[in-house]
């Protein structure tokens, strides 16, 4: 699994000898929480301070887009201007939003559930800002060695990713206690209610990579300055996953122009 623009960095990098996505995984669930005391209203981002997990991730890019369609003036590699962007790890995040130190963030989940359990207002939601409410926050990738020496681990993986989503989708309750009970395994703490059941309404699981939104995700890296017009062509290889989408009954998804030729 791999977000968006690592994914892009990876195969341009590489002039598109590294990797390929064979899959989707999820779309959603990113957010602007803000406090409210500070914040009233969209409008009122402007002049404040508001973190993004990394310089150049998917967050930050989408968050230097939307500024930019305010009109408003940010440098993108200091994140001074118009809006202070503070990027700032997920982990650290929801301790420097109940400092006062940052005075919101537009974050992923379950991160934004987090400050908004801690008292923060989500006042958007990214996914409206896209066709149909849908665009890529998470890929299935794969190193294009791996891919040509083993196809068939491939398609056992997607078989098994395409059968999760179908079974995710069809037991939500179950699935979010599941989710839950490894996310206390790996980590040690499990997620309350509170945080747990609106950062889990906010995700769609799909197997569609959600092309077209990937090209997207790219231009708006190239308008921010943060990465030089990339050559995507062929990042995409979803026969595989076709394959199994086919024999399960599914339609097949589309590379929107990107695929493998």
């Amino acid at each position: 699994m791999d977000r968006p623009l690592p994914a892009i960095n990876g195969y341009t990098k590489s002039d598109g000898k590294s990797l390929k996505i064979i899959g989707g995984s999820a779309s959603g669930g990113v957010k602007l929480v803000v406090n409210p005391k500070k914040i009233k209203s969209l409008k009122d981002v402007k002049g404040k301070k508001i973190a993004t997990p990394q310089l150049g991730n998917t967050q930050d890019v989408a968050f230097l887009n939307w500024i930019a369609d305010q009109g408003w003036k940010v440098d993108a590699q200091s994140g001074k201007g118009d809006v202070t962007v503070v990027r700032t790890d997920n982990k650290i995040t929801p301790d420097a939003f109940k400092s006062g130190s940052i005075d919101g963030a537009w974050v992923p989940e379950p991160t934004a559930s987090k400050l908004v359990a801690e008292g923060g207002k989500a006042i958007l939601d990214e996914s409206t800002l896209w066709p149909d409410k849908k665009f890529v926050i998470t890929n299935i990738i794969v190193s294009q060695k791996f891919l040509k020496a083993h196809p068939k681990v491939v398609e056992a993986v997607l078989k098994g990713s395409v059968a999760a989503n179908k079974w995710i989708n069809a037991n939500p309750t179950e699935a979010k206690a599941a989710a839950n009970k490894q996310l206390e395994a790996d980590s040690g703490k499990a997620l309350k209610a509170n945080v747990l059941d609106p950062a889990w309404s906010s995700i769609t699981f799909t197997n569609d990579p959600l092309a077209s939104t990937l090209n997207t995700e790219a231009a708006h890296a190239v308008k921010a300055g943060l990465l030089e017009k990339p050559d995507l062509k062929g990042i995409y290889d979803l026969t595989l996953l076709n394959k199994v989408l086919k024999a399960d009954g599914d339609s097949a998804v589309d590379a929107a122009g990107l695929g493998t030729s």
